[in-house]
C-alpha cells in the first residue's frame, strides 16, 4: 500500500481564487467611490487607483464603470436567490419572497447609510438606468423560478409565479422609492413590510364594499 501524499491544490485554482479577490476589491471600491462622489463623477484611474492595482489590471476584468455596477447587482441576484431557496418549504409563497427581500438589505452594505448611499446611486443615476433595469429583469426570473417550485396547486402555476415575481419586484421598488423620499430616515425593512401589507389589502375589498355590490 502505496503511503498517502499530499498535493497541492492546482495553480489555475490558486490564479482564481487571486482573481476573485481582486474583482471583489475593485467592485468594492468603485461602488464606495459611486456612492461618495458620484457614478460619473468618477474615474476608473481613481478607481484603480483605490483597489491598489493598475488601470490595465482594471479593464482585464471590466470593460466600463457600468460592468462594475453590474457585477454588484449579479451578487444582489445571487443573494435574493439564495434567500428565497432557503425559506422553509412550508413557508407561503409570498411570505418566502418578502422574506428573500428582507434578507438582502443588509447584503446591501454593512451600514443604513452605506445601504441608502448605494440605493440612490443605482435607482436615480440617470447613466445607470439600464444596469438598473437589468437587475430587475434577472431579479424576475429567479424569483419566478424559486416561486414555482413553491406554487403546486394551480394548473396555471408559471404565470401565477411570474406575476408573483413581479408584484414582489412593485412592492421593492415603491419601497425603495418611498425610502428615498424620505432620505432613508426610517429603517428599510419596516417599509418593505408596510408596502407589502398596502398591496395585499389593495386586493381585499371591505365587507362594506363587498356588501354593496351584493346588493
Amino acid at each position: 500500500m502505496k503511503p498517502a501524499t499530499t498535493t497541492e491544490p492546482p495553480r489555475q485554482g490558486l490564479r482564481e481564487r487571486k482573481q476573485a479577490r481582486v474583482r471583489s476589491m475593485i467592485i468594492a471600491q468603485a461602488m464606495r467611490l459611486f456612492s461618495a462622489q458620484g457614478y460619473d463623477q468618477t474615474t476608473v484611474d481613481e478607481v484603480a487607483e483605490a483597489a491598489e492595482i493598475s488601470r490595465r489590471t482594471l479593464f482585464r476584468m471590466f470593460e466600463t464603470k457600468g460592468d462594475i455596477v453590474l457585477a454588484w447587482t449579479k451578487g444582489m441576484t445571487q443573494a435574493l436567490t439564495e434567500a428565497l431557496e432557503a425559506c422553509p418549504k412550508g413557508t407561503p409563497p409570498a411570505d418566502a419572497m418578502m422574506h428573500a427581500f428582507i434578507s438582502l438589505v443588509p447584503r446591501i452594505a454593512a451600514n443604513r447609510q452605506d445601504t441608502y448611499a448605494f440605493v440612490y446611486l443605482i435607482e436615480k443615476t440617470p447613466s445607470l438606468q439600464t444596469v438598473s433595469l437589468q437587475k430587475y429583469g434577472k431579479w424576475e426570473d429567479c424569483l419566478a423560478e424559486g416561486l414555482l417550485k413553491r406554487i403546486t396547486e394551480r394548473r396555471n402555476r408559471k404565470n401565477a409565479a411570474r406575476l408573483m415575481a413581479r408584484g414582489g419586484i412593485a412592492i421593492f421598488r415603491t419601497a425603495l422609492d418611498e425610502w428615498i423620499r424620505l432620505k432613508g430616515r426610517p429603517a428599510l425593512v419596516p417599509l418593505l413590510q408596510k408596502t407589502y401589507a398596502l398591496q395585499s389589502s389593495l386586493w381585499t375589498q371591505p365587507e362594506a364594499t363587498q356588501a354593496d355590490n351584493a346588493a
